[in-house]
């Protein structure tokens, strides 16, 4: 039997359940999910491995204007998706319609590679509005397979590793087959960090935190693990912090043992909140940040 491998990127406007659905499909959780939009703001890696192939996911930031620069910075990492994939899955939803953002959806449509649209959350609709939806995207997008998929229930998910899998080219794998990301595991505790943030707070405070490692030792039975969120103005530090540290040490404790699970082994946390004023917008600490 033939081994097929690839590169598979999960594009789509905010909150249509990219980051689930990849999550599902590689079968752990690597990519921050949140109810909140623009939750994702890293080409996240994952890399699945089985019987004869290997599929390498790619998920990205959603589509969107940009208003400052790391959101421009986010928007170069989606357009990179549309150069280096072997198969693209554009991802909606049964809540928004094919004219947002309709000028990437074209570019996305008009693109050589070949693509699958993935309709998520159908259990937040019925079967009579599906079937128009589907008929909507067909004509939006003719010969273009469209799939109707809960990434939430696993429903269909099977099916779409199958289409999936059915369409990238015969060749070996790229990665080890141990291999399941290609980030480092100070990359996801930070994003298990940030997770956390968007869980906990509300409005604006979300996305204008970023979060940084200052120390990572790991020991035989315990990592220490001392991290800095970053925030873009004075008035944000003491929100974050909370009276008497309630609201950072509720964010710490969630963070540790989600850290644990996915580490397997016990983690000793400690979070300081520092102003890095407007970074957003600053090229030296996006840079320092790792989006340029």
């Amino acid at each position: 039997m033939e081994y097929r491998s690839g590169f598979v990127n999960i594009l789509g406007n905010p909150n249509v359940g990219k980051s689930t659905l990849m999550n599902v499909l590689v079968g752990q959780k690597l990519s921050v999910t949140t109810p909140k939009a623009q939750t994702t703001r890293h080409r996240i890696m994952g890399i699945l491995n089985g019987d004869g192939y290997q599929v390498v996911y790619s998920d990205t930031p959603g589509i969107l204007n940009p208003k400052y620069k790391l959101q421009s910075a986010m928007m170069k990492s989606v357009e990179s998706a549309l150069d280096d994939a072997d198969l693209i899955l554009y991802v909606t939803d049964v809540i928004e319609t094919a004219s947002k953002h309709s000028e990437h959806l074209n570019r996305i449509l008009a693109s050589p590679v070949r693509k699958i649209i993935v309709i998520n959350k159908v259990d937040l609709t019925n079967q009579a509005d599906l079937e128009k939806l589907v008929e909507k995207w067909t004509g939006t997008a003719p010969g273009v397979p469209v799939l109707p998929v809960s990434a939430v229930n696993r429903f269909n998910t099977d099916l779409l590793l199958k289409e999936i899998i059915s369409r990238l080219p015969e060749g070996p794998p790229y990665f080890p087959e141990d291999q399941l990301s290609d980030r480092y595991d100070r990359f996801f505790v930070t994003e298990i960090i940030r997770g956390k943030i968007f869980e906990t707070y509300q409005k604006e405070i979300p996305y204008s935190v970023e979060v940084e490692i200052e120390s990572y030792r790991e020991e035989p039975e315990i990592n220490r693990i001392a991290a800095v969120i970053h925030v873009a103005r004075d008035s944000q530090k003491g929100i974050i912090i909370g009276h008497k540290g309630s609201m950072l040490k509720r964010v710490g404790t969630a963070a540790r043992k989600e850290m644990e699970e996915f580490l397997g082994k016990k983690v000793f946390l400690e979070l300081y909140v520092r102003v890095a004023h407007e970074w957003r917008d600053n090229p030296r600490m996006l840079k320092k940040f790792g989006y340029l």
